[in-house]
């Protein structure tokens, strides 16, 4: 049975703010609402703030980030990691781990080195004024791969005990250490979801093939490079302050798409709900199923999200069967 648009934002809306309220009241340290309220234990209220906060940036982000890479590669595959950003940000962070750089670097190398390799994807895919889609997705998993060799090498050769505490990074973390760093992500993001929802119409023509959109007044080229870089900074900008959290970006455009339709108009808000949710809950497991002990947040959205991606698309290839 299909329902109005109205009834599943409710819904979604509903269900996010249900998330929201679980994700203030639930931590490793069992606290009451009076309690959380209370001068004393303020901060702590402020501290899951910022985390969900930060999983609904982080869930937006890279699901936006998805949708926009699966449009413009006609690749269902196609995820924010598929430029070599993450390979890229996880090499800048651990050269500044080797080399000593404060924590307050960190992010920033991160940041540096995302956005280097993701230029660098492009600038080698580029054959003269076009950048034929097969040449994006086969440099970025070259460069994805080199990459990680480099960091899988100086990772084993270096005694700096600091790259301990990097591998939890790179599996992925929400934890906020600081507040003028996630108010920088957030507008960075939020303006890439914005821009993104600009483009929708031309993300709408792109994916019924670049010929196509030419023909109803598209500038391919220019929208393609346009929507590489905000898929690159957004991206870029999110791992410097979480690390590698992978499959968010892969199977909620797909979950999404599969019962809101493909009209990017639609698509890209309501994508954004589905990933907070989906966000808030991953971080609420993560921080409560071993307490006190925290679990980076990368492995659950990977024994999550895997099978999620698999009865998506296994109900996909269904339902074109019937058809």
């Amino acid at each position: 049975m299909k329902y109005p648009l109205k009834i599943k934002i409710t819904v979604l809306t509903g269900i996010c703010g249900a998330m929201v309220i679980l994700g203030l009241s639930i931590g490793s340290v069992p606290l009451t609402w009076p309690q959380l309220l209370s001068p004393e234990y303020r901060l702590i209220l402020f501290i899951r703030l910022w985390r969900i906060l930060l999983a609904v940036v982080t869930g937006s982000g890279l699901a936006v980030a998805g949708i926009i890479l699966q449009a413009l590669l006609r690749n269902p595959l196609a995820e924010p990691y598929l430029l070599g950003t993450s390979s890229g940000a996880g090499l800048g962070a651990v050269v500044a781990a080797i080399i000593g750089a404060s924590s307050v670097c960190l992010p920033l190398c991160a940041f540096l080195g995302a956005i280097a390799a993701t230029l660098c994807v492009l600038q080698l895919s580029r054959i003269g004024n076009r950048m034929p889609v097969q040449a994006l997705i086969l440099n970025g998993v070259i460069i994805s791969i080199a990459l990680s060799g480099i960091i899988v090498f100086l990772i084993s050769t270096s005694p700096n005990e600091a790259l301990h505490g990097l591998m939890w990074w790179l599996w992925g973390s929400l934890q906020v250490s600081d507040p003028l760093l996630l108010a920088i992500v957030t507008i960075i993001v939020a303006s890439g979801i914005i821009c993104a929802h600009i483009f929708a119409q031309d993300l709408n023509a792109l994916c019924l093939g670049e010929e196509n959109a030419t023909h109803v007044g598209v500038n391919t080229e220019n929208v393609k490079i346009v929507l590489f870089l905000v898929t690159a900074i957004m991206t870029a900008s999110l791992v410097s302050i979480c690390g590698i959290i992978g499959f968010v970006g892969l199977i909620i455009p797909h979950a999404t798409r599969f019962w809101t339709g493909p009209n990017h108009k639609i698509l890209i808000p309501m994508t954004c709900l589905t990933a907070s949710v989906f966000m808030i809950g991953c971080d609420l497991i993560s921080r409560s199923i071993a307490a006190p002990m925290e679990i980076p947040i990368g492995i659950v959205t990977a024994i999550i999200g895997a099978p999620i991606f698999l009865v998506v698309f296994r109900t996909k290839q269904t339902g074109k069967s019937k058809t």
